[in-house]
């Protein structure tokens, strides 16, 4: 079924909102996000100290920007099955089902499908925790192929074997992959004032057939794309289309990152700058338009737009991705003004990626210039909390990397600030914030 982006995405919203509409509680309600490598998370490896962890993390950020390229590439084509690599780096607990049965999933706003490994696994990764088992669930109802949503969907598929079942089949650019039945079914969010949030008959892909590079200790994925299968789309009418998160500095043990939704993730106040979401031909991803950068007063324009495949958004917000792209050419110009203005010797990088580094005798502080990401309408400082990361004791590099297409301002660049999502102003609104206090 061929229907343009936005007009399929309206339809959707209509749809399931009728499906799937909640009370949520008054002044909306907040979710746990859990960085992967947090003492509270499954994935976590006490034997791995904090600058493996960095360093395990910047090797999955090139491997997700390489596979948000694969899918742009991919939506220029006819329809297929490629969405974004799956490691993400938060993780948010949530229940499905009736009664409900805990799973830990990743938050992924490069991702739509919510999934999750089911009973009986024809063909599973090897999950240490139980699986769900959908014969359990009083609220678990199987889509048919004849729905209206089944068929508006690119990722699902209808076999003609005489199963009236609506089928999903998704698989990532590392070649991981799951399949399995699209279903209706109860999903809750337990919020941090201890009290949960249900919402009925919620559009999700139940997996028998799962395989590739996937944490044993995890099962699946939340989506929290723009697009029209994804939890924020389902639930949208009961949240008012908006959701935030702030996210406290990596390997913080002070606080916890957390995502908002409804009143609660409203962004507003003194130092708020909102710019527009600008909907590609990849209706998951969040394009902003990005117009420049500068170091200090030095301002660098970005007046290569070629690098989107959206004429007009040229840069991807995302959480799952750690570092920061930048086209190449564009790139260079930042990473030569930069040491500019930083009074210190520059020193070769352990990270084969990232190329500006210094180190740090024992009896300096590090000062990095401030770095001011122009977006369309709103200018977003980030100080050295976002623009160097240390990868050693006594070393810190520039967090930001060139790359050939798909700009990503990823997740350390956006530590510290409250960042709002508006689905229905198609807003994206940027507060400078203590995430530990929050």
């Amino acid at each position: 079924m061929a229907s343009h982006p936005n007009t399929l995405f309206v339809f959707l919203t209509l749809t399931l909102a009728t499906l799937c509409f909640s009370h949520t509680p008054k002044g909306g309600f907040s979710v746990q996000l859990i960085h992967r490598d947090s003492p509270n998370s499954p994935f976590y490896n006490p034997s791995e100290t904090p600058f493996q962890q960095l360093h395990n993390a910047f090797h999955r950020s090139i491997n997700r920007v390489n596979h948000f390229y694969s899918k742009s590439k991919a939506s220029r084509k006819p329809p297929q099955s490629v969405i974004s690599l799956s490691h993400g780096e938060y993780l948010m607990k949530y229940s499905i089902g009736t009664p409900p049965f805990e799973v830990m999933g990743i938050a992924d706003t490069g991702s739509d499908l919510v999934w999750l490994q089911c009973k009986p696994c024809k063909k599973c990764y090897n999950q240490t925790t139980p699986l769900f088992d959908s014969a359990k669930s009083s609220s678990y109802k199987p889509v048919s192929c004849n729905s209206s949503l089944c068929r508006s969907l690119k990722e699902t598929i209808c076999q003609h074997n005489g199963d009236p079942r609506c089928k999903y089949d998704v698989e990532y650019g590392d070649r991981s992959y799951s399949r399995g039945n699209i279903a209706f079914e109860t999903l809750t969010l337990g919020s941090t004032r201890g009290s949960s949030v249900a919402f009925p008959k919620i559009a999700i892909g139940c997996g028998f057939t799962n395989g590739g590079k996937f944490d044993p200790k995890g099962s699946g994925i939340v989506g929290l794309g723009g697009g029209g299968i994804s939890l924020m789309t389902q639930i949208g009418h009961s949240v008012d289309f908006k959701f935030s998160y702030c996210l406290v500095p990596s390997f913080e043990s002070k606080g916890a990152s957390k995502i908002n939704f409804g009143e609660k993730a409203v962004v507003a106040g003194s130092g708020t700058v909102t710019t527009p979401i600008i909907r590609g031909s990849v209706d998951t991803y969040y394009y902003l338009k990005l117009e420049g950068m500068s170091v200090g007063s030095k301002r660098i324009e970005l007046i290569d737009n070629s690098t989107s495949n959206d004429a007009k958004g040229n840069i991807i917000i995302d959480s799952g991705t750690t570092l920061t792209f930048l086209p190449k050419k564009f790139y260079a110009k930042l990473e030569s003004e930069v040491p500019a203005q930083i009074k210190m010797e520059r020193d070769h990088s352990p990270e084969q990626f990232l190329s500006l580094c210094y180190k740090i005798p024992s009896n300096e502080t590090f000062e990095a210039p401030l770095v001011t990401a122009h977006f369309s309408g709103a200018d977003v400082v980030l100080n050295s909390l976002n623009t160097f990361v240390s990868v050693s004791d006594n070393e810190t590099c520039f967090a930001f990397a060139p790359v050939i297409a798909d700009s990503i301002f990823g997740n350390i660049a956006q530590t510290n600030h409250m960042v709002g999502f508006d689905l229905l102003k198609k807003t994206v609104s940027f507060k400078p914030t203590d995430c530990t206090k929050m």
